[in-house]
């Protein structure tokens, strides 16, 4: 069956140096988060196809059926190789490497120098000393930054994430899940500034632990009584972190997707999956089935799956749920995004 595929550009005017990105829709999303990317072409990686010839790891990526990507953005990060970098300006550069080769980009905006996940949430040393009032401004200022700089050079994401893994809050203490209501308030600038930018941008609101529908109404209850404004409900599925297989909770996985879609009436979307590179054919199932789950969600309102870094090959990265082999090439698992 042929594919069609509607493009359509934004009729409000555009900067004299800015390309009108184009706005794919009906299409499912087949992601890769690279943020080591720029890095460890950096420090001399090289990355390599099947056959042994040396290529652009964004066109392997490319070749396996990967449509997106995704990117993460620290605030005034250090120069640490894998816990550092993911500058604004970084950023803006490999946003920019990936829309010129036709993929579309999620950007997901941590709020903090480094890592922010469930167990860390630290503010910004900038930011260290604010008061609350100033915090707000802090994230819309931060997020129309960024978002202004790619703008500027062309690329209008289709998503833009506020927050990683936030069941805990962010920007500890103020805006800690024990005080849902100035996490609302944080969330609902970072929201304001994005659509600022553009208003067809989806707003993705991304928890952990995808399998855990409990985890999932709690906080996205409160986030209704709370008024936070959002599009998209954003999972991480990692069968490896609750130690177990995916066919202990993949079906979990699937009747949370479609109870976050008829509860909330919002869309839903895998942004982070990934499985252990020593079990290829493992970690192929568990992507396939993941992005049945995802594709299975009613009147398609599951948009896509994203592999978080396929290609942060474990000699350089020391990241076990990589996707990529010791010799350069991709892993035989990453052929799941292909279908």
């Amino acid at each position: 069956m042929a594919l069609f595929i509607a493009i359509h550009f934004s009729s409000c005017s555009k900067s004299n140096n800015e390309i009108p990105t184009p706005i794919i829709t009906d299409t499912f999303a087949k992601g890769a988060d690279v943020g080591w990317l720029s890095q460890m072409e950096a420090t001399g990686y090289k990355f390599y196809d099947a056959d042994g010839t040396e290529k652009n790891c964004l066109q392997l990526l490319k070749d396996r059926g990967i449509n997106t990507i995704r990117l993460r953005v620290f605030v005034n990060p250090s120069n640490d190789r894998t816990n550092g970098h993911c500058s604004k300006d970084e950023t803006v550069a490999m946003a920019l490497r990936a829309k010129n080769m036709g993929m579309r980009i999620m950007i997901d905006f941590h709020y903090s120098d480094t890592w922010a996940d469930p167990g860390h949430q630290t503010k910004p040393a900038a930011w260290a000393n604010h008061s609350f009032p100033l915090l707000l401004m802090d994230v819309y200022n931060h997020t129309f930054e960024v978002l202004t700089a790619l703008k500027t050079v062309g690329v209008t994401p289709e998503w833009v994430q506020i927050g990683n893994e936030i069941p805990s809050g962010m920007l500890w203490p103020e805006g800690s899940y024990t005080n849902f209501g100035q996490l609302a308030q944080l969330l609902n600038k970072g929201y304001e500034a994005t659509k600022a930018i553009d208003s067809s941008i989806k707003v993705v609101v991304h928890i952990n632990n995808g399998h855990d529908n409990a985890l999932f109404r709690w906080f996205f209850d409160n986030a209704r009584t709370n008024n936070i404004k959002y599009d998209v409900i954003g999972l991480s599925y990692y069968p490896y972190w609750i130690n177990s297989d995916y066919t202990a909770s993949i079906s979990d996985l699937q009747n949370n997707l479609n109870d976050m879609v008829s509860r909330y009436g919002k869309e839903v979307m895998v942004v982070e999956v990934g499985g252990d590179f020593t079990m290829a054919q493992n970690t192929y199932n568990m992507l396939a089935a993941t992005i049945t789950a995802v594709k299975n969600v009613p009147n398609h309102k599951g948009l896509g799956v994203i592999y978080w870094e396929p290609e942060g090959e474990k000699s350089w990265s020391g990241y076990q749920l990589n996707c990529w082999q010791s010799n350069g090439k991709p892993s035989t698992a990453l052929d799941a995004f292909r279908n």
